[in-house]
């Protein structure tokens, strides 16, 4: 019997949420995703400092002292972590932007040409990676600028049908709506238990998946952050699905048949409507869900604490 991981595949293209190499060795999905987080994770591995302390090392001599020599050893080390993961998929990886610059435009558009110059020093071609930034109204003016320049972005800590048709407008490339988090809110919104169809996540990622389709906006849509193999499931026939190790490990382990519950002719037949994304109304609208915007705002703070501890672990080691 064919198990649920290579059955999923055979209607969504598969990607590793880890920074763990070996995991991806196990599982050999198509793309991987990384984020301070799971970053910060592996950085703390003993089997993974020398990739650390190789960094470190090209460093020495250099010029650089103090927060501007940190910045350069995090940057770089985002990208050898990166490197290593591309040596293992055979598609793309994607590398993100400090959150802390999720407000910033002008900011988060240097420092994504910063990591895709890392990456193209070391021979990668920019079809292989992705740029992942936040998915604020400023997060998505940098990637409009980034798309004309040739610079792809996954557009992150996304909540929201607004943020998903802002991005599109705006010509991103993919977008990672988060489907654990959403379900996380409502759960300790109204205290009510949620079956995979039910689930808030999943409906949300629906109607971005129905929308985009309807409309004919060629934007990846790459659902994210599950808390449950029936969320993936439900999800099936999505773009991609990032996916976390211990969850690609139950779909390995599981023969189940699955039915894929995505499709272009079913959104197609929708009744979603068109809305308007304009700066003005993304703000309003945004604003209106307090889902989203304690969940993107949560998001960041979260990301920005990992890069803080980081930066601290790099220091200590400089």
């Amino acid at each position: 019997m064919t198990s649920q991981l290579e059955q999923l595949k055979q209607y969504t293209t598969v990607v590793a949420d880890t920074g763990d190499f070996r995991q991806m060795e196990e599982f050999t999905p198509y793309d991987a995703t990384t984020n301070p987080s799971l970053i910060l994770a592996a950085a703390e591995k003993a089997e993974y400092r020398p990739i650390i302390e190789n960094v470190i090392a090209g460093f020495k001599g250099s010029d650089l002292t103090g927060d501007a020599l940190t910045e350069a050893v995090m940057d770089n080390v985002i990208v050898a972590f990166g490197l290593e993961i591309l040596k293992r998929v055979p598609g793309r990886v994607s590398s993100e932007v400090d959150a802390r610059l999720s407000f910033d435009t002008e900011a988060t558009v240097a420092k994504a040409r910063e990591i895709m110059a890392l990456y193209e020093a070391a021979g990668i071609p920019r079809e292989r990676v992705l740029i992942k930034i936040a998915s604020t109204w400023e997060g998505i003016q940098a990637a409009r600028q980034l798309a004309l320049e040739g610079i792809s972005c996954n557009l992150t800590l996304l909540f929201s049908l607004v943020q998903a048709v802002a991005c599109a407008e705006a010509g991103v490339r993919l977008i990672s709506p988060f489907v654990g988090r959403i379900l996380d809110w409502y759960v300790s919104a109204t205290g009510e238990s949620y079956t995979a169809e039910t689930d808030p996540g999943v409906l949300s990622v629906r109607s971005i998946y129905n929308y985009y389709k309807k409309f004919d906006y060629p934007v990846q849509i790459m659902g994210a952050s599950f808390r449950n193999k029936d969320e993936v499931l439900a999800l099936a026939g999505c773009d991609l699905l990032t996916i976390s190790p211990n969850l690609l490990a139950e779909l390995a382990a599981s023969n189940e048949a699955i039915t894929p519950l995505l499709s272009p002719e079913l959104a197609a037949a929708s009744d979603i409507e068109r809305i308007c994304a304009d700066e003005k109304s993304f703000r309003f609208l945004f604003n209106e869900d307090a889902m989203a915007t304690e969940k993107t705002a949560d998001g960041i703070r979260r990301f920005s604490a990992d890069i803080r501890k980081l930066e601290t672990l790099l220091a200590s080691l400089i």
